[in-house]
């Protein structure tokens, strides 16, 4: 897996997550298992434009979008612009 991606992981485990043995990878269902509530989603769209270098404005992005960390990246490229 990518370096953001894994980064990204390894925030949510030890930000996020209150339930530390759950195994995370790239596709895991964090919003919609209830890994992750949608307070967490400001502190991972944050933690998301740091690792890929993008500005993504949040009234572009839904939970859905958010579900899984590969959604996350997708997202970013898709609606993220490149940081001045």
């Amino acid at each position: 897996m990518a370096e953001p991606a894994q980064e990204l992981i390894e925030y949510i485990r030890r930000e996020l997550i209150r339930r530390p043995n759950v195994p995370i990878d790239g596709d895991t269902p964090l919003v919609s298992s209830g890994l992750i509530d949608s307070f967490s989603l400001v502190d991972i769209l944050t933690k998301l434009e740091e690792v890929t270098g993008m500005r993504i404005a949040a009234s572009k992005v839904q939970p859905k979008d958010m579900d899984t960390v590969r959604l996350m990246l997708a997202t970013a490229e898709r609606v993220g612009k490149p940081r001045k």
